[in-house]
């Protein structure tokens, strides 16, 4: 079983928001044509991408809701729930509700051939304007990736980030600066937690070396093109304060951006369970990410690098390495249906002999995957489907699929539907 892999994306790093926004991500087919940077809040409800011909006139101002951090093509409403807090001034109110329906073959001894579960129940509350702002999420959750064991919501909500997996205080004292502080979503990579933040409902297999969500506190300025971001936080979810992570994006043109993020373990932190990975959480982790944003596409390829040193109070006999590269793609058909991809290739460095941590299917194995993700949305309702490949090779016996771990292949196929309001 992938037990170290799987652990590394169910950690957490709590960074986000690249520029003076609200928060923070990767531009998508959701956002506007100017570009948001990995770890800054898309505009939410905006229009996905298409021909421009088919796409309803853009808003004339930003949304009220830069949080939850979109790439589309899912969207929230551009009129969402608001109410008069009084001395607060306005809160929006916004929710997920899905599930889904999953078969899949070679699953490990801990996961089952076919799964019907929920994917979110949740409900975001936000406040976005003043000096003095805030944003908490809280709910049911799971969060499915390629080429680990599906962890059910009831199971999830409780052993990965608890009922509230995000919220925090943001100040900004003007457009360009802020500092935000609690549970943060992170700035590395470009796939976010949730299934509705992204174009594919699974997330890949370099979400899978990332962070995701961490306690701490994030510091934003934006510089004309140019957003900053830099948190100190406590890395896979660990509570040890002594990860720094960074982010910087740089936004060419309307339709073009260029980004990277980086961060890593200040010291070191002994510490293993299910959100937070020995291994990756003493690892060193670096994305350069380019975006393209234009109706009707959104592509991006990124590559990834991921270092874990030798340490022997670890039990760590040699160090260990990961390269890998992902491009992503959504084409919107019609403002309602669109059609999204995803590509990736991971090897890992070290071997069994030597000692090396595991750090996907064995000490040195490689993997590729392929996604297919069609996307519907009317209104509130949304409907996609997904299949997926995962192909790994230099696999280490009982580290890969398959009830004894030495399958190197998992098909999946799955449904997802629900609202978005």
């Amino acid at each position: 079983m992938r037990t170290s892999s799987m652990r590394v994306k169910l950690g957490a790093a709590g960074l986000i928001a690249a520029a003076g926004q609200f928060g923070g991500t990767p531009a998508s087919a959701q956002t506007t044509p100017a570009e948001t940077a990995p770890g800054t809040a898309a505009p939410a409800g905006t229009a996905p991408a298409g021909n421009a011909a088919d796409q309803p006139a853009a808003p004339a101002t930003p949304s009220p809701i830069p949080y939850p951090s979109m790439s589309g093509p899912l969207a929230f409403s551009s009129t969402p729930t608001k109410f008069d807090a009084g001395p607060l001034g306005p809160v929006y109110v916004t929710g997920v509700g899905s599930g889904l329906a999953l078969t899949q073959t070679n699953p490990t001894i801990t996961d089952r051939f076919n799964q019907f579960d929920i994917t979110n129940g949740q409900v975001m509350v936000q406040k976005s304007d003043g000096i003095v702002q805030f944003y908490a999420q809280a709910g049911a959750y799971s969060l499915p990736s390629l080429g680990t064991p599906y962890v059910r919501a009831g199971s999830a909500t409780g052993d990965f980030f608890g009922p509230l997996p995000e919220g925090f205080i943001k100040i900004a004292p003007d457009d360009s600066f802020s500092i935000l502080a609690g549970k943060l979503p992170t700035l590395i990579g470009y796939e976010y937690s949730f299934t509705f933040e992204n174009m594919n409902v699974e997330r890949g297999l370099l979400w899978n070396q990332e962070n995701v969500i961490n306690r701490g506190v994030q510091g934003n300025y934006t510089w004309g093109p140019l957003a900053l971001s830099l948190s100190l936080n406590d890395g896979f979810y660990s509570g040890h304060y002594n990860w720094l992570t960074g982010s910087a994006t740089y936004t060419i043109d309307s339709s073009n951006s260029l980004s990277v993020t980086a961060g890593g373990n200040l010291g070191t932190t002994n510490v293993s369970t299910l959100v937070t990975p020995l291994a990756q959480d003493n690892s060193d982790i670096y994305d350069l990410i380019y975006t393209y944003n234009a109706a009707p596409w959104t592509i991006t390829p990124y590559f990834q690098y991921t270092d874990v040193g030798k340490n022997h109070r670890l039990g760590f006999g040699h160090d260990a390495q990961t390269y890998g590269g992902a491009i992503l793609a959504n084409y919107a058909f019609t403002p309602n249906f669109s059609l999204a991809g995803r590509g990736e290739i991971i090897g890992s460095s070290g071997s069994l002999a030597d000692g090396a941590p595991n750090l996907l299917y064995g000490p040195g194995s490689s993997a590729f995957s392929l996604t297919v993700t069609p996307t519907y949305q009317e209104g509130i309702f949304f409907a996609r489907a997904e299949g997926s490949f995962v192909d790994a090779w230099g696999t280490s016996s009982g580290f890969a699929f398959g009830r004894s771990g030495n399958a190197s292949t998992q098909f999946r196929f799955l449904v997802e539907a629900g609202v978005i309001f």
